[in-house]
């Protein structure tokens, strides 16, 4: 066992496994900043809602579905010049949170968008009854309301971010996918493949666990 793992840095491998955390936190928080707001967006200006805006709508779907076409490799590389004007780099953690958050950001406003529309309309219907604004009717029925699928989606979405930060390391950005490719892959040592490999399947499920848990402590059902 000790001769399959002699590649292995410990001490490397943790500061990977730090710089992929790093990098999953970061992205992730600035998503649902950025997402549930897009897809509140979505959802109010589309036809028949409360803010309904054909023109809006239609400029956001192009938008949003435009970054989700884009192979999130070929983000990376397109984004290197507005990620070094934004964070100064386009090396190390830093350098990688940008296209992450630019990548994943739209999916998950679709998501929110999707369990927005799972909203039962007489939810909607009553709080407008009561008088409601539109602020209101977000924020106190139709967010709660959705926040079992919200939380889904962020699931998902965070489990995507962790691909996307093993690919991140194609740039230079660190982490596990980094130890992977220029180890692992360039320099054929397995073991390290491995590790690596074996970690990141670890943090998947954990944040799966993770977000079933907080899906049925939401959950009405």
């Amino acid at each position: 066992m000790d001769a399959f793992f002699a590649n292995i840095d410990w001490p490397e491998i943790a500061r990977a496994t730090r710089d992929t955390l790093l990098m999953l936190g970061g992205s992730m928080a600035l998503t649902v900043v950025f997402g549930i707001p897009l897809g509140v967006l979505l959802y109010l200006s589309g036809k028949g809602r409360l803010a309904a805006n054909p023109v809006l709508n239609s400029l956001l779907s192009l938008i949003v579905n435009i970054l989700r076409s884009v192979p999130f490799i070929i983000l990376l590389i397109v984004m290197l010049p507005v990620t070094v004007l934004l964070v100064g780099t386009s090396l190390g953690v830093a350098g990688a949170i940008p296209p992450l958050v630019v990548g994943a950001a739209p999916f998950y406003a679709r998501l929110v968008e999707t369990a927005l529309r799972e909203v039962d309309k007489g939810v909607v219907e009553a709080t407008q009854a009561m008088g409601g604004s539109t602020w209101q009717i977000v924020t106190r029925a139709l967010l709660p309301e959705a926040m079992p699928g919200i939380l889904a989606g962020a699931t998902v979405t965070a489990i995507a971010l962790v691909s996307y930060t093993a690919m991140a390391g194609v740039v230079g950005a660190g982490g596990l996918g980094d130890l992977a490719i220029r180890f692992g892959y360039q320099r054929f040592q397995t073991d390290v493949m491995v590790v690596t490999v074996v970690l990141l399947l670890l943090l998947v499920q954990i944040l799966q666990m993770l977000g079933d848990r907080l899906v049925a402590s939401v959950s009405h059902r």
